[in-house]
């Protein structure tokens, strides 16, 4: 059994715009995070992972990376990241950073430099073509062409919006530049990354003409730029020279990776720790299409992508289980009918939380999930900051549809819809600031407080609290973190069930999981469905949580209960 740190750990994911204002000014900060350490000690959180704070013109909220070196100011100064790192570690957790290498900002001054001199070193650090006739006809990830004309006549590849350059990662001198820097963040204390669009970086450079599969009559770029032949070399370099060379994690983005190719990645000797499975998450839409034609998906089907990561991984390494994070809307919404979510969210967010938090691997919680938020209802696209969201308006605009459809499209999907600001307690906005937010409050949630759900021993939040305690803190850790997982076979397809194998083994940090430990198995059961199910759990077994006050025998709508045998 390999032991690591990032396994027994708890991670909470922060987007930094939206998490707390500690200056007034409207925008989420560094010292808005270290104010709040406390929060995420008592919620029992070990590990944060923030979103990238690196100085940036935010077309991408700060995935448009200007300067690798530098806080961009609306978040702070390299003092505050120095200061949050320290007062992090001093409580026992650990700081993660979300590491953007595919592409740059178009405002960094490497691609400055190689647009106004084409003769310069750091052209060859990002694709430019003098001519692209012939070439693919591809469609970012964020719609239009992938390729933009500058001044001199030439042309940039971009996977992503016009202002994101791809870097060549064919040059060998900007690899190294990126290992420097990320290295100097290693340095500071930060003990691990989160790799963002990392399958993107290896391209074939001759963009071979390809049909197209849109209404647009281009092609998805990750048809020519995903998962490509030779990765494995730029992954294999990056993790000797960086991350390899101490007891560091990290967690990869990796859309385009099959299965098969899982144990390059996530094995013992692969590219990164844990990587991020969307065959779940993303199960509501068609990759490349648009979001308004919606996936009509089972919960058998669901359940099958569940376990089939699960088992997959089990045999190979690790697995990040996550229900939300910056790129995708609230969970609720998307797993349960809309119709039933005014009556039992609270139980849905109960049951989606204890359906992933038990699974085998290490649990990551993005803000404002453990309080059990919905989605928001923009009205307008002007209400909306995402440049995915926008992109996917035009497109639906641009295929015939409405404005009404474009709107319901970015209402079901739209980023923005977990990037609304943090709420804290029932003050103007929330809490989050005295000023008004860079993006408007959630006015579907007036309820799921901080301070509210703190005060209810019934809420969401304290049932995130209990789910930490029971996996970390508890005679079932040893199970719940390393004991293999079962999935059970039952009668009705709308019941998902899987169990915890009792496991004997000394864990490798603080967690509880030296304690003295049992020999019980561990039964995660959750109802899908608004309906009533019949479901007998053995007389001998102990009833360790669920999302209603007693269990007499029948799963109400969407129950979960997880017990002891």
């Amino acid at each position: 059994m390999d032991r690591k740190w990032w396994k027994e750990a708890v991670f909470y994911q922060i987007y930094p715009r939206s998490f707390y204002d500690s200056n007034g000014d409207g925008i989420g900060d560094l010292k808005g995070i270290t104010e709040k350490l406390p929060y995420l000690k008592e919620l029992g959180v070990t590990a944060v992972w923030i979103c990238p704070f690196f100085k940036s013109p935010m077309k991408d909220n700060g995935y448009d990376i200007s300067d690798y070196y530098d806080v961009n100011p609306e978040f702070g100064t390299i003092e505050d990241a120095d200061e949050l790192i320290r007062c992090a570690n001093e409580n026992g957790i650990k700081i993660i950073m979300d590491m953007v290498i595919n592409h740059t900002s178009d405002q960094h001054r490497w691609f400055q430099e190689a647009c106004r001199d084409r003769h310069s070193k750091y052209r060859n650090y990002y694709i430019f073509k003098d001519n692209i006739d012939g070439l693919a006809d591809l469609r970012s990830n964020f719609g239009g062409s992938t390729w933009t004309q500058i001044e001199d006549g030439s042309w940039y590849f971009h996977s992503f919006a016009k202002e994101q350059p791809d870097l060549n990662w064919e040059c060998e001198e900007m690899r190294q530049e990126l290992y420097d820097m990320m290295n100097w963040w290693l340095d500071k204390g930060v003990s691990g990354f989160r790799m963002d669009a990392i399958t993107f970086i290896k391209k074939d450079l001759s963009f071979p003409p390809m049909p197209s599969d849109g209404e647009d009559g281009r092609c998805d770029v990750g048809k020519c730029c995903l998962n490509r032949p030779g990765i494995d070399e730029f992954l294999h370099e990056l993790k000797i020279n960086t991350y390899g060379r101490g007891d560091f994690v990290t967690v990869a983005e990796t859309p385009g990776v099959p299965n098969e190719d899982l144990d390059r990645y996530i094995g013992r000797d692969g590219h990164f720790s844990m990587i991020f499975d969307f065959s779940y998450t993303d199960i509501d839409i068609n990759p490349g299409d648009l979001w308004l034609h919606q996936r009509d998906w089972t919960i058998e089907e669901f359940k099958d992508k569940l376990f089939t990561n699960q088992r997959l991984v089990k045999k190979i390494g690790w697995a990040a289980n996550y229900l939300e994070n910056h790129d995708q809307p609230r969970s609720i919404g998307k797993y349960f009918p809309a119709g039933d979510i005014p009556e039992y969210r609270t139980q849905m967010a109960k049951a989606l939380g204890a359906l992933f938090f038990f699974l085998k691997g290490t649990p990551f919680v993005y803000q404002g999930q453990e309080l059990g938020m919905i989605n928001t209802h923009f009205d307008n696209i002007d209400e909306l900051d995402d440049i995915n969201s926008k992109g996917q308006y035009a497109r639906c605009l641009e295929a015939g549809h409405s404005e009404a459809e474009a709107m319901e499209s970015v209402n079901i999907r739209s980023r923005d819809q977990s990037r609304l600001p943090m709420q804290w307690n029932s003050d103007k906005n929330f809490g989050f600031s005295a000023h008004e937010p860079w993006l408007a409050c959630n006015n579907q949630c007036d309820l799921q407080t901080v301070e509210l759900e703190s005060a209810d021993k019934d809420s969401v939040l304290n049932f995130y609290k209990a789910m930490i305690q029971l996996r970390n803190h508890s005679e079932y850790t040893q199970t719940l973190i390393y004991g293999d997982l079962e999935d059970v076979e039952t009668d009705n397809a709308g019941i998902i069930v899987y169990r915890r194998k009792p496991v004997q083994i000394e864990c490798a940090c603080g967690t509880g999981a030296n304690a003295e430990s049992t020999d019980r198995s561990v039964y995660v059961v959750v109802n899908m469905t608004g309906e009533d199910v019949g479901y007998a759990i053995p007389e001998t077994a102990d009833v360790l949580m669920g999302n209603y006050a007693d269990y007499d025998g029948t799963l109400r709508p969407y129950e979960t209960v997880v017990y002891a045998v």
